[in-house]
């Protein structure tokens, strides 16, 4: 019984640390560095997950219940990545117009879903219950984000960052904050020399105008 035991507790913080994303969904996340068409990924797996929480609600079969709840605990973690990842590309003034468009229609046809498996209360609903409700929870926040005018999301990310930043410099030693000061004279001198740099100037070329790298040289006529 103790080895049972302490093999249970081994096991918890492996299966705590489950990921709600597949190996494949994490490359094309990776892959993809625009915000908008991240964003756009995470909607269609987030609609994914609730394509398959339909599927498996729609029969009564032995073992669902966890297959229900892992789908259920992945949509809402997906969902709090899209509000993660649209709050920050706000904060670096990205227009994410199209992204939000998606994320709203995919909230919207989620939401009646999520709203009718709690109200129908299904036998083994006692196991999801939790999950169900905070599924359900994170889409209406989520859904209000999306459809917020996005001037007033924006200052609102900024004042947030703000009160963030002043927190952790309240921590900070002197010592740290005379050294985080320095880094951001540093930063901000460099940003500024950047932008006073004068346009490069194109290399001299013997190449005539519209004319490429390897292209044949005009034959010349003979005359006759």
């Amino acid at each position: 019984m103790r080895t049972l035991l302490c093999c249970l507790l081994l096991a918890a913080p492996l299966a705590a640390q489950r990921d709600f994303l597949t190996a494949d969904e994490i490359d094309q996340i990776k892959e993809a560095q625009e915000p908008n068409a991240r964003v756009a990924l995470y909607a269609k797996f987030a609609r994914q997950r609730i394509d398959m929480v339909k599927s498996l609600l729609s029969k009564e079969k032995a073992g669902r219940s966890i297959l229900i709840h892992d789908a259920l605990d992945d949509y809402a973690k997906i969902i709090d990545a899209i509000d993660d990842v649209t709050d920050a590309a706000l904060a670096h003034k990205v227009d994410m117009q199209p992204g939000l468009k998606l994320v709203a229609s995919t909230e919207k046809d989620a939401l009646p879903i999520l709203q009718k498996a709690q109200e129908s209360h299904p036998k083994d609903m006692e196991r999801y219950e939790f999950v169900l409700r905070t599924a359900i929870e994170t889409t209406n926040d989520s859904l209000e984000s999306a459809q917020q005018d996005l001037g007033k999301r924006t200052q609102a990310v900024e004042a947030r960052e703000e009160r963030e930043k002043k927190a952790v410099e309240e921590t900070m030693t002197p010592v740290e904050r005379e050294g985080k000061q320095a880094d951001d004279k540093k930063v901000a001198e460099k940003a500024a020399a950047e932008a006073d740099k004068p346009p490069a100037r194109k290399p001299p070329t013997l190449l005539r105008p519209g004319e490429k790298v390897g292209d044949k040289p005009p034959e010349k006529k003979q005359d006759k």
